[in-house]
């Protein structure tokens, strides 16, 4: 056989196999590809994610094109709601996740093998009120509803004690009401006040006539008032802030919540531009001001969250309708008690405005569960209340007369026969 015969032979071998590994090729290909739009086909797409509420209530919903498989579990040091997503892919606007309210931090990422994460860090400890899987109504997919609100260290370590008992993981529309759906009996509790101090930071409050700042008169009354009931040694005392900081009102609210307070007072000295009115008046939260004065004191102190440049807008009525609604109920009850009680003590060391016993629509009144009161202590816009204010023996008459008025309120919670 010559070199021609051997060449020509070689390219018929050659070219049959070549056709044949392109065969082989084109199926391996073409599996693969199917395979690929298989899964394609099978990965949800997570495409929308929206936050509404503030630092008590928060709702988190993410929309899907078909139905989610979920299981969510909490986790502490931060605390943290996890949500795991089987074979789901995220679509969201990043500018979307910016945190806000309860929520201080938002993750998302892949986790491998089709299975998708969303990590929710709390500002502080709450609880999972409700976790549900919803179909649209328009038909047209699936939504993932959260509801979370402030809680205890407590409450929240009860909820983590009760996920180990359920397999360590949380599958929502099986087990959603096991975590978050109420207080849990504490026994050992202690009388626990939550003070607040007024305004901080870029908010500075009312100004004096001779230039006093509010937010230093509330912070000093707040810490004298502090340490007497520290002193008393039957209470738990905490205060929203200790230095000079800026916080939200609904902070204020979810700083009470998360202490497990039995009482919130909150501590202002206003000015007013009704000329020769002084005294310390004692307010409770209503929807309708007892009068045109109260309601103005209101609406300022009620602006307070624009000094850091937030404008907070309501985003969720239905939560606001809710929490008006039980502060009708017990809690309003105790807070109209113990602003009773306090007016008497007040009336015996210092000078009360007329009718010292008013309310208005105070938001940093409006914990559902946390009886409270605002103590305006005097007008700094009067020469006389602003002098008083910062005096020493007057502010340790005041501090001691509400410490009285605690003692008096606790004793009252707690039953006959307890010691308070």
């Amino acid at each position: 056989m010559g070199l021609a015969d051997f060449t020509d032979k070689g390219c018929r071998v050659g070219g049959q196999s070549l056709r044949v590994f392109c065969l082989v090729l084109l199926v391996v290909f073409s599996s693969a590809f199917s395979t690929l739009a298989s899964a394609a086909d099978t990965t949800l797409v997570a495409r929308g994610y929206k936050m509404a509420g503030d630092a008590t209530k928060m709702r988190i919903v993410m929309d899907f094109d078909r139905e989610p498989d979920v299981k969510w579990f909490l986790l502490r040091g931060p605390n943290r709601l996890v949500i795991d997503l089987a074979n789901t892919r995220f679509a969201v606007d990043a500018k979307d996740l910016k945190p806000r309210g309860l929520v201080k931090g938002v993750r998302l990422g892949e986790l491998g093998e089709g299975v998708a994460r969303l990590i929710l860090t709390g500002k502080g400890p709450f609880a999972v009120d409700k976790l549900d899987v919803l179909k649209n109504e328009d038909g047209t997919g699936f939504r993932i509803a959260v509801d979370m609100s402030a809680a205890s260290e407590r409450e929240f370590d009860a909820a983590l004690a009760n996920q180990a008992l359920t397999t360590g993981s949380t599958v929502s529309t099986d087990k959603g009401g096991r975590v978050g759906t109420g207080p849990v009996s504490n026994p050992g509790h202690r009388f626990t006040v939550v003070i607040d101090p007024g305004h901080g930071g870029v908010d500075g409050g009312a100004e004096g006539l001779n230039g006093t700042i509010e937010k230093n008169v509330t912070l000093a009354f707040a810490t004298e008032l502090r340490d007497k009931l520290a002193a008393v040694g039957r209470y738990d005392v905490f205060m929203t802030r200790d230095t000079d900081e800026y916080l939200r009102l609904d902070d204020r609210v979810r700083i009470a919540r998360q202490h497990e307070a039995d009482l919130l007072i909150s501590i202002h000295a206003d000015t007013i531009s009704v000329k020769g009115i002084r005294g310390a008046t004692v307010y409770t939260v209503s929807d309708k001001a007892s009068d045109p004065e109260a309601q103005a004191l209101a609406d300022r102190e009620n602006l307070s969250d624009q000094f850091a440049g937030m404008v907070i807008k309501d985003d969720n009525k239905e939560v606001t309708d809710i929490l008006i609604d039980l502060i009708r109920r017990e809690t309003h009850t105790f807070s109209m008690s113990f602003a009773h009680t306090l007016v008497g003590q007040l009336s015996t060391s210092v000078g009360l405005i007329n009718n010292p016993q008013r309310s208005a629509g105070f938001k940093v009144l409006k914990a559902p569960d946390v009886p409270s009161v605002l103590v305006e202590l005097g007008y700094l816009s009067n020469a006389k209340d602003e002098a008083q204010l910062l005096d020493t023996e007057w502010r340790g008459k005041a501090a001691q007369s509400i410490t009285n008025a605690v003692a008096l309120f606790a004793s009252a919670r707690a039953g006959p026969g307890t010691g308070g």
